[in-house]
C-alpha cells in the first residue's frame, strides 16, 4: 500500500470513538430563533452583544410573582415612600437586604441621600399603602392618622404588620436603576404565638402579572 493508499484509507475509516468536531473559541455561532409558542419566539443569541427588549424583559417576569414593599426615609427635607416588589434578603449575618430604585421615581433622590430606610412587608390589609406608594403626584403623607415617626426618626406606616429599619451601606449603579444594600438594626414583627403570627392569618401582599394578589392556605401545595 502506497502512502497515498494509506491516506485515504485513514480519511474514510469510520471513527465511531472520535470526539464530534467543535468550533473554534473565537467563531461567532448564528442566531438561532425557535418556532413560536403559546408565550411568543423564544431567542437564543450567542454572539455576546444583543440583549432582550424591555418589552420582552417585562414580559418574560411577568408570571414571577413577587412580595411588596413599601420604603420610607427622609434624608431631611420632608418624608418619602415608595412602593417596591423589588426586596429580597441576602445574608442573616450580618442582616442585609437589597432593592432597587428607579431613576424616574420622584422617591429616588431622597432615597439616594438617606442614611436609613424602613422596609415595611406588607400584607393584603395593607393595599391601601401598596397603592398609595406606588400612585405617583400624590401627598403620600397627607393622612397624618396611618404614619408616625420612629423614635430615631424615620417615617412609618402604622399599620404594617412587619418593618425593618436599616442603614443603607452601599449603593450600585445598574442600568437605569441604583441596587441599594441595607443592613438591618432593628424590626417589628408579630409576637410568636399572636394571630398575627400566624400564616392562615397573614395572607401575604403579592403583585402578579400586573395585579394584586393575596397568598393563603389555598395556595399551599405542600
Amino acid at each position: 500500500m502506497t502512502r497515498d493508499d494509506a491516506t485515504s484509507t485513514a480519511q474514510h475509516t469510520p471513527q465511531p470513538d472520535a470526539a464530534p468536531p467543535t468550533a473554534p473559541p473565537d467563531t461567532v455561532l448564528p442566531d438561532t430563533v425557535l418556532p413560536d409558542t403559546t408565550t411568543g419566539a423564544f431567542h437564543v443569541v450567542d454572539d455576546g452583544t444583543a440583549v432582550l427588549s424591555p418589552e420582552e424583559f417585562k414580559a418574560a417576569f411577568r408570571n414571577h410573582p413577587a412580595g411588596v414593599a413599601v420604603i420610607t426615609a427622609d434624608a431631611g427635607d420632608g418624608p418619602v415612600a415608595l412602593t417596591a416588589t423589588s426586596v429580597f434578603s441576602v445574608s442573616a449575618d450580618p442582616p442585609l437586604l437589597v432593592f432597587s430604585l428607579s431613576k424616574t421615581s420622584g422617591s429616588t433622590p431622597t432615597l439616594m441621600r438617606a442614611q436609613t430606610v424602613v422596609v415595611h412587608l406588607l400584607t393584603e390589609r395593607q393595599l391601601d399603602i401598596a397603592v398609595l406608594g406606588a400612585t405617583s403626584g400624590v401627598d403620600r403623607f397627607a393622612d397624618t392618622s396611618i404614619w408616625a415617626r420612629l423614635p430615631t426618626g424615620e417615617p412609618y406606616f402604622t399599620a404594617a404588620p412587619v418593618w425593618i429599619r436599616g442603614k443603607v451601606v452601599d449603593r450600585m449603579q445598574a442600568g437605569g436603576s441604583t441596587v441599594l444594600a441595607v443592613e438591618a438594626l432593628e424590626a417589628r414583627s408579630p409576637e410568636r404565638g399572636s394571630p398575627e403570627a400566624d400564616a392562615g392569618n397573614s395572607r401575604p401582599l403579592v403583585y402578579h402579572n400586573r395585579t394584586w394578589h393575596a397568598l393563603s392556605e389555598a395556595s399551599k401545595l405542600g
